[in-house]
């Protein structure tokens, strides 16, 4: 009876475990946070807001055009060591043949992972440091904290590039999407930097869609167990003084 007791203290402490550490995690890929401050002419200290990203992992146009930007201004410098052409290819219903022909780096082949196309020693040595993986850059910061940097360069001839950051001061990242900026208004250009973002995202977890489902209906399932267990429990305790 005691064992049957614990057996359903425990069942309800899980399930408020489970979807606590839910919330948790969706809450880290969305970013929920500041994301820095910077200091304006006068001393006076902003704290800058994270914004939205638009994550939408069930959008295969946003995640393919997405990954036509990633390839286009991130893989030059920037490698994906978690995901493979294929898997690309296969997860964004992009047919493997219009992969190879405009997606992949000078000789990687499909079933390669997503590597840079410059020699990281050599980013070292221009950048001062080896720009990053990216596979799992937006479950590091999350989602909004990446939409919110790409979006928060700004003109600073005192920099090397020219350009600096509202969210991570002295970046060593150059604006790359200076010319697209300039090219597109500031609501397409905010859309295409949603696109990346939201393609990163899917990079860093592909079954993060998926997983949000399966979730609520572990949870479900776990609070309907709990009711025949409970009512279990009591029929063999009633007799019980």
């Amino acid at each position: 009876m005691k064992a049957l007791n614990s057996l359903i203290k425990f069942g309800a402490g899980a399930v408020l475990a489970t979807a606590g550490a839910f919330a948790s995690t969706n809450a880290l890929a969305s970013g929920g946070h500041g994301c820095g401050e910077y200091t304006e002419a006068d001393g006076t200290v902003i704290t800058l807001e994270c914004s939205k990203a638009p994550i939408d992992l069930t959008n295969k146009g946003s995640l393919q055009r997405g990954a036509a930007m990633f390839m286009n201004y991130c893989a030059g410098c920037h490698s994906a060591q978690y995901v493979r052409h294929s898997r690309l290819a296969q997860d964004l219903n992009i047919p493997p043949e219009l992969v190879e022909k405009y997606l992949l780096v000078t000789g990687d082949a499909i079933g390669d992972h997503i590597n840079a196309g410059i020699d990281p020693e050599l980013q070292g040595q221009w950048f001062g440091a080896a720009p990053p993986d990216l596979s799992l850059e937006t479950r590091l910061r999350g989602d909004d904290w990446v939409y919110t940097y790409l979006l928060s360069f700004y003109e600073d001839p005192s920099r090397p590039w020219g350009a600096n950051n509202l969210v991570l001061a002295n970046a060593a990242m150059p604006h790359v999407l200076h010319n697209l900026q300039e090219e597109l208004g500031k609501e397409e250009y905010e859309a295409r930097v949603g696109d990346l973002v939201n393609f990163m995202a899917w990079m860093a977890e592909p079954v993060r869609h998926d997983r949000k489902i399966y979730g609520a209906f572990v949870i479900l399932f776990l609070l309907i167990l709990l009711i025949p267990v409970y009512l279990l429990n009591k029929e063999f305790w009633k007799d019980v003084k």
